[in-house]
Formats: structure tokens, C-alpha cells, sequence
């Protein structure tokens, strides 16, 4: 019973991404219909701004998809059709911006926290080692103590 739960559950969560894009968007040639979909994969929805256009019902996203097939069939490649987006929307609207100095603190900003996390818990570790913390037993609780343990 579960397990047929489970699979209902994926089913339907795999299938979400195929509601964005309307039948009437989609091209009749499959070839140029995966060439839009895996470039519509790779364009962040500016309203949306943590999908991508083929993920997102936004009527810019819409926008973006008819705009994306539509320069695929006059014949733009790939990499024409996203420079095309990009001069009208700048670099934000690409889900995976590129590697370029202004987007170097942009790829570089994790490793140098990881680095400085790292640096800053070492640094806390070095200096608790050999610290005593606590206080020293009073004499009656040193007693106490040694009579618990000679039981």
C-alpha cells in the first residue's frame, strides 16, 4: 500500500513541469521541442526568479518560452538563442550564470567561506585545547567523592 503511494507521489511531482509549458507552445517538430526545452531549462523566470520558464505558469515565463521557440525555428542555434535573452534581460536571467571575472565572487564566495569556516573552527579548537574548564573539587566533595569510589 505504501509503496503504490509512493509511486502515485513521484508520478505526480515528476509530472508538475509538463503543466508550465501549454499545449499551444509546443512545436510540431520533436527535434526543435527538446532544442526549446533544454534551452527554456537553463532560463530563470523572472518573476518566479527559483524556477526556470519551463517550470513556471507566469505569464513572462510564457513570454519567454514562445520567444525562445520562436528563434529557434528561424533557425538561431543554442548558443544564439541564449545570447538573444540575455542582451534583453542581462546575465540574471541564466539559472546557471557563466565564468567570467564579474561572476568570479559569485563562484568563488563558497569556497572562501568554506575556508574561513574551517580557519575559524580550528582556531576555536586550538585555543580550547589544554584550558581547564570547571573548578576544583572543595575538600568535602573530594571525600565524597573517594568514599563513592571505595564502594
Amino acid at each position: 500500500m505504501i509503496s503504490r503511494l509512493l509511486v502515485i507521489a513521484f508520478l505526480m511531482v515528476s509530472s508538475w513541469p509538463a503543466f508550465a509549458v501549454n499545449p499551444d507552445e509546443v512545436l510540431s517538430d520533436p527535434a526543435l521541442e527538446a532544442r526549446a526545452r533544454t534551452l527554456s531549462a537553463q532560463l530563470r523566470c523572472m518573476v518566479c526568479q527559483n524556477q526556470s520558464i519551463d517550470d513556471s505558469n507566469a505569464e513572462l515565463a510564457k513570454d519567454l518560452r514562445l520567444l525562445v521557440r520562436e528563434r529557434i525555428t528561424n533557425g538561431d542555434s543554442d548558443d544564439a538563442v541564449i545570447a538573444y535573452v540575455v542582451s534583453r534581460y542581462g546575465e540574471f536571467v541564466l539559472l546557471n550564470p557563466r565564468f567570467e571575472t564579474k561572476t568570479l565572487i559569485l563562484w568563488g564566495a563558497p569556497v572562501i567561506l568554506l575556508l574561513a569556516g574551517v580557519a575559524a573552527m580550528l582556531l576555536a579548537a586550538r585555543r580550547r585545547t589544554g584550558k581547564v574548564t570547571g573548578t576544583a573539587l572543595s575538600a568535602d566533595e573530594q571525600a565524597r567523592l573517594d568514599a563513592v569510589l571505595k564502594d
